[in-house]
């Protein structure tokens, strides 16, 4: 996969050079244009790199979500069917709905619910660490966290959680720039076993009502603007991943960002007060979710390009959160840094619905790391990120202490 401009730069976004550190390539991309058209490309379309211009395309309807699968393909049918029912690929009255009904269990009170657990939780992770004198931050910290905490809210058993790493790793590939043939045939295998499993428990929670996401939903069928199962079970899955994949990058990028800044981690550690500003600058600076993507529905026009209608448009988040237009000094990370209006969480209707959830768990995961342990320091030199376009993921982060 290569992009290609008319003054013959070219990225492959696969390579070792862009997944290591895409941040000059972003950097590139918008001395061209903030928004300009690539043929060349498997998935050609118009990429975004300017703060504003991201903002913009973000906040008009007109620029709507697609669905990753081609509507016409008759392969990978469970994934296909999925993936037309969740609300991150869902437009106007149908995306109006589903989030009104969903957003029940997202709202400030319903999440400060599960701040009690989610504090005992970190420490028991650490806990269970400390006589080791080592932990990987991602199996060991941040993925069992978000495991227990997405497991609790919606409804599954905690013993249960263990399948959800695989589910998340294997499910959030089918959804990025980088798939394969291979990867949607399994994902499209993975979907299956996760409907099977949600059938189940939406099935117990229809005869035995808890206090949960799912017993929620399955009250909301009595309603006029219920749910359709299908939406049902694309909706438990979406949070399965969504629940997963930005938290756990989130949590990890935020440690790397902080052992690499000796300065910053001593401040944060003498000011834990700071943890929120904090929090806000580990999401502009290595953005958890780097791109999204949109289809022009009619024709438009964004800062001089004319792009048609049909035609995809990707928003690289991550790029538009290091412009140098809308942040002094983007490449720095300050976590006093206030105002930050970054765009880790997109923008508009489609403004991520967990985002308190992940900022919440995000403050009280770092915080009580470097609460209680305040001297670890990663355990190797050559970390590895995993070959996604879309997201900014290690693939692990040891520590010791």
């Amino acid at each position: 996969m290569v992009i290609q401009s008319n003054q013959s730069m070219s990225i492959s976004l696969t390579s070792d050079e862009f997944v290591e550190n895409p941040y000059p390539f972003y950097d590139r991309m918008r001395s061209i244009h903030p928004v300009y058209q690539v043929k060349s490309f498997k998935y050609p379309g118009w990429h975004v790199t300017g703060y504003e211009e991201a903002k913009k395309i973000l906040l008009d309807t007109r620029f709507q979500s697609r669905i990753p699968l081609p509507s016409a393909t008759k392969k990978y049918g469970h994934l296909k069917d999925i993936q037309n029912n969740m609300l991150l690929f869902k437009n106007q009255l149908d995306h109006r709905r589903i989030r009104g009904i969903v957003g029940k269990a997202f709202t400030p009170k319903k999440i400060e619910e599960y701040r009690p657990f989610m504090i005992e939780t970190v420490n028991d992770l650490i806990h269970q660490a400390e006589t080791e004198r080592k932990m990987d931050i991602i199996s060991g910290f941040a993925f069992p966290l978000a495991s227990l905490i997405i497991a609790k809210i919606l409804g599954v058993p905690a013993t249960e959680r263990y399948q959800f790493r695989e589910w998340s790793a294997r499910l959030v590939q089918t959804i990025d720039f980088t798939r394969t043939r291979r990867v949607l045939e399994s994902g499209n295998e993975w979907t299956a076993k996760l409907l099977a499993f949600f059938k189940r428990l939406i099935k117990e929670r229809q005869s035995r009502p808890q206090n949960d996401f799912i017993s929620l939903l399955v009250k909301e069928e009595q309603q006029e603007s219920k749910l359709t199962e299908e939406e049902l079970l694309a909706t438990c899955i979406l949070l399965v991943i969504a629940g997963h994949e930005t938290t756990v990058n989130l949590i990890s990028n935020s440690i790397l960002a902080l052992s690499n800044h000796p300065g910053q981690f001593i401040m944060l550690k003498e000011k834990p007060e700071l943890i929120e500003t904090a929090v806000e600058e580990f999401l502009r600076y290595e953005s958890p979710t780097q791109m999204t993507a949109r289809i022009a529905s009619e024709d438009l026009q964004i800062n001089g390009a004319t792009i048609k209608k049909g035609e995809h448009v990707y928003i690289f988040l991550g790029a538009a959160n290091r412009d140098s237009n809308k942040f002094d000094r983007p490449h720095v990370l300050d976590i006093t840094r206030n105002p930050n209006p970054h765009l880790a969480f997109g923008h508009g209707v489609h403004f991520c619905l967990g985002a308190l959830l992940a900022r919440i768990e995000a403050q009280i995961a770092i915080s009580g790391l470097l609460q209680r342990i305040p001297d670890f320091k990663i355990a190797v030199d050559d970390l590895q990120w995993r070959k996604l376009v879309g997201f900014r993921s290690l693939k692990e982060l040891p520590i010791t202490f």
